[in-house]
C-alpha cells in the first residue's frame, strides 16, 4: 500500500501597510439597525435608512476598529456580549439594484476569528456602504442561512 501525504496549504492574504499619516482617509457610510440588517431595498433609487453614521477611516481599518467606534457614538452597545454582524451592500450595476454580502461578526467584551479583518481583505470598494446588524446581549441573534 502506498503512502499518503497531505499537504494543507495556508493561503496568505498581503495586506499592504497604509501610512495613515500620508494617505488620505476615505468616507464610510455605516447604517446600524438593532437585531437585524436593513433590507436592500432601503438602499434603492438613491435612498438609505435614515440612522447614518458617517466615520473617516483607511481601506486597513477591522472590523474590532469599526466596532469600537460605533461603541463610542452608540452606549447601548457597549454592553459585554452585544454582536456586531457586518455587511457590506453594494451596486450590482447587471440589473441596477443593490446586493448585501455579509463579511464578519464581533462580539464585545470577546475575541473572535473576525476582528482582525480589514475592509481591504472585504473587497470593500470605495463608495459602498456598510451596515451593521447589532444584537444585544439579551437578545437571541438571527444566525445566518448557510
Amino acid at each position: 500500500m502506498a503512502n499518503v501525504e497531505s499537504m494543507i496549504v495556508e493561503e496568505k492574504t498581503q495586506t499592504k501597510q497604509i501610512d495613515r499619516e500620508k494617505t488620505c482617509p476615505l468616507l464610510l457610510r455605516v447604517f446600524c439597525s438593532t437585531g437585524r440588517h436593513h433590507s436592500v431595498s432601503e438602499y434603492m433609487y438613491g435612498n438609505v435608512p435614515t440612522n447614518e453614521l458617517q466615520i473617516y477611516t483607511w481601506q486597513d481599518a477591522t472590523l474590532h476598529e469599526l466596532t469600537s467606534l460605533v461603541r463610542d457614538v452608540n452606549p447601548d452597545t457597549r454592553k459585554k456580549g452585544t454582536y456586531f454582524d457586518f455587511a457590506i451592500v453594494f451596486p450590482n450595476y447587471r440589473n441596477n439594484h443593490f446586493q448585501m454580502r455579509e463579511i464578519g461578526v464581533t462580539c464585545t467584551g470577546q475575541k473572535g476569528i473576525d476582528d482582525n479583518k480589514t475592509l481591504a481583505q472585504a473587497k470593500f470598494s470605495i463608495g459602498d456602504f456598510l451596515d451593521i446588524s447589532i444584537t444585544p446581549p439579551n437578545r437571541t441573534r438571527r444566525q445566518r442561512p448557510y
